[in-house]
């Protein structure tokens, strides 16, 4: 099979994080065989990959079809993102953005035949890169220290006013923004707060108690 006769498209080839998209291959022969394989390189340098195999029809395309093997399996359109885990060699972490300003790229492939491993080794079909936004266009993004607070405000585009939501989380090396920047996305005023080692914890060694949580009601 020659790498210039495949033709791959993902749509929309830029998008939030948690929106379905379409894989399409075209141009191969009917009943080709076919692997379609995600790969994102996290901001640590940790590589996070899934698959599905396919079989084209009988015009050459592969579309809305059913994987029939991989790290996913069906009809799923967010297979190629929910399915993700960590390459060989990799290590296991989250897979999820550091940093909500800047997209999560995955770069999509086509190879020849139904593949498990070894994509590295091999030369694509075809390949395209698509990215996955944590924060619509208009959402603000507000650090909060205030009162002892470790948290980020995030307030959906427009004036409001908007639902409001505590995203809890904690343990990590910094905290983790990226469900509250989604859920402002889709309208809803989202507070990011670490409770378990929020800044006021690591100068005095003490848990938080509820006046900690108050003061993240008010921020909301």
């Amino acid at each position: 099979m020659k790498q210039c006769c495949v033709k791959l498209s993902v749509q929309p080839s830029k998008g939030l994080a948690d929106e379905k998209f379409l894989v399409l291959v075209q141009k191969v022969p009917p009943g080709f065989q076919l692997t379609v394989h995600a790969l994102h390189k996290n901001e640590d340098g940790h590589s996070w990959e899934a698959f599905g195999h396919y079989t084209a029809n009988a015009i050459g395309t592969v579309n809305e079809d059913p994987s029939l093997g991989g790290t996913y399996s069906g009809v799923e359109l967010m297979g190629l993102l929910w399915s993700l885990r960590p390459v060989p060699g990799s290590k296991p972490g989250l897979r999820y953005g550091k940093n909500v300003q800047t997209p999560m790229e995955v770069t999509i492939s086509v190879y020849q035949g139904y593949r498990t491993q070894g994509f590295v080794d091999q030369v694509p079909l075809a390949g395209v890169v698509v990215e996955r936004w944590y924060m619509a266009p208009g959402v603000r993004r507000v650090p909060i220290t205030e009162g002892g607070l470790t948290a980020t405000l995030f307030l959906p585009s427009g004036p409001g006013s908007f639902p409001g939501l505590l995203d809890l989380s904690g343990g990590e090396e910094k905290l983790m923004e990226y469900r509250a920047a989604l859920l402002a996305s889709h309208g809803i005023a989202s507070l990011a707060l670490d409770y378990l080692t929020p800044k006021i914890t690591m100068e005095t060694g003490k848990m938080v108690d509820n006046q900690y949580f108050e003061v993240s009601q008010i921020n909301v």
